[in-house]
């Protein structure tokens, strides 16, 4: 019986393609983070929350990079690494997770989908010419979020949701800048290796954040359902997703990786709703697909004008 159960296994592995099921994996798993966030946030500070999963996950990374000898990065590799660290997670996931405290689960995870429009429109004032379908890409997203806020218009007088809003716009400018110095320095190092160090660096700047603004909820008062919360995150959203995310690169045609981004809000929205309680009414759905559909034009035009940079996906 269990050898004709792991025979049917291996025979629908092979049919439907490990890579393929990879990238379904990561699709659906960094879609739960969201939730997960948003489970910890109830109870601690974001920035707090950030700084905890970030300094585990990093430091689990760093024992791993010892424990395998991997040499570490030499000279100016680090201010490479401090850089990026500061933007894609001090930055980057620090404020999104902030965010999300104040914000819905699923909408947090449709405005961060927006950052290939950021990219866009850094390199038009930076003087770099944009191709006509990331201009319909990005008109096509902004049509599609100006349908998501028509359901929040009345939310928009409420302080706190404005500030959750604010947080999170301001998280994806910070990961598109990242990504943008990520393809720049892309040739002097790797950046997958520098991983955990970027974590781990990270999660002591925004310790140092707390702890200077007091912020900080002690310890002994974290919750169970924080610790879970947090548990989740570094080991299925850092260490497992993540090393399954280089594996669907590594295998799949960037054009085919890249379908994950489309996936996490929908999956973060429907959980949102099923857990949480969050709305999903027919402007939400609508202006999502919406908002994708123009994220796709965009990010298809960036494939097509950059075929051989290193631009990743969030």
């Amino acid at each position: 019986m269990i050898t004709k159960f792991k025979t049917t296994v291996s025979t629908r592995i092979n049919a439907i393609g490990l890579p393929v099921l990879a990238l379904i994996w990561v699709g659906f798993f960094w879609g739960t983070t969201w939730i997960a966030s948003k489970e910890g946030v109830r109870y601690i500070p974001g920035i707090q929350m950030a700084a905890i999963r970030q300094f585990i996950a990093g430091a689990i990374y760093i024992v791993f990079f010892l424990f395998t000898k991997t040499p570490w990065p030499k000279g100016k590799q680090w201010n490479t690494i401090v850089i990026l660290a500061i933007l894609n997670f001090t930055l980057s996931n620090g404020l999104s997770t902030a965010g999300v405290k104040y914000i819905s689960s699923g909408l947090g995870a449709i405005i961060a989908a927006i950052f290939p429009i950021w990219i866009v429109l850094i390199s038009f004032f930076k003087g770099e010419k944009i191709a006509q379908l990331a201009a319909i890409g990005v008109f096509v997203s902004f049509g599609g979020v100006c349908i998501i806020f028509y359901e929040y218009l009345a939310d928009f007088l409420i302080p706190d949701f404005r500030f959750g809003i604010f947080l999170s716009v301001l998280a994806t400018i910070t990961w598109a800048f990242g990504t943008l110095y990520t393809k720049k320095k892309a040739a002097s190092y790797n950046p997958y290796f520098s991983l955990g160090f970027q974590m781990f660096i990270s999660g002591l700047l925004l310790f140092a954040y707390n702890a200077a603004t007091g912020i900080s909820v002690s310890v002994r008062e974290i919750p169970m359902e924080t610790w879970l919360a947090i548990a989740y995150l570094v080991v299925v959203g850092s260490l497992i997703t993540f090393t399954v995310f280089i594996y669907s690169l590594q295998n799949l045609p960037p054009e085919v990786s890249s379908l994950y981004a489309y996936m996490n809000p929908v999956v973060a929205v429907l959980l949102g709703s099923a857990i949480f309680g969050e709305s999903l009414s027919i402007s939400i759905a609508l202006g999502g697909l919406v908002t994708l559909s123009g994220l796709y034009l965009v990010n298809k035009s960036l494939r097509q004008s950059r075929k051989k940079t290193n631009i990743l996906i969030k």
